[in-house]
């Protein structure tokens, strides 16, 4: 197995991302390397009444950044990691886990896969994409959905 200096650790903050982290914390610690933590906020468009879809407002994507920040920032303390860089953007979650994993020289990118198959597979997973796409090594931890 090769030698890893700098992981980077996607989180979505569901039930299983802290199971996700602690494999990646894991590995972080065995090969002395640098742990960076990841949170994309999604824009989701909502449409209450089946019209003209419009975008969320400033305050409103502000705030899910802020708290997307926060929970990032309590992670890390529950896992017990002192100094970690916390990144939380808003975007396309495929292409900002690759744009920063390329950005900050990260030879290893964790993040968690609910292990879909038949339409769902069709239909794609992130775990999927930044696996096709990624410029190092991927490790897709198997949760349970």
């Amino acid at each position: 197995m090769p030698g890893y200096s700098h992981i980077l650790l996607a989180v979505d903050f569901s039930a299983s991302a802290e199971a996700v982290a602690g494999k990646a914390l894991q590995l972080s610690q065995a090969f002395a390397a640098k742990l960076s933590l990841i949170h994309v906020v999604e824009f989701v468009p909502v449409d209450l009444s089946n019209e003209l879809v419009l975008p969320q407002a400033p305050e409103m994507d502000q705030e899910l950044l802020q708290l997307a920040e926060q929970r990032l920032k309590e992670l890390a303390t529950r896992l017990g990691i002192k100094e970690c860089p916390c990144t939380v953007v808003q975007g396309n979650t495929r292409r900002e886990i690759l744009r920063v994993a390329e950005e900050n020289g990260v030879d290893l990118i964790v993040l968690g896969s609910h292990g879909r198959q038949g339409i769902q597979l069709l239909l794609g997973s992130t775990a999927n994409a930044v696996l096709h796409g990624a410029p190092c090594d991927v490790l897709a931890v198997r949760v349970k959905d």
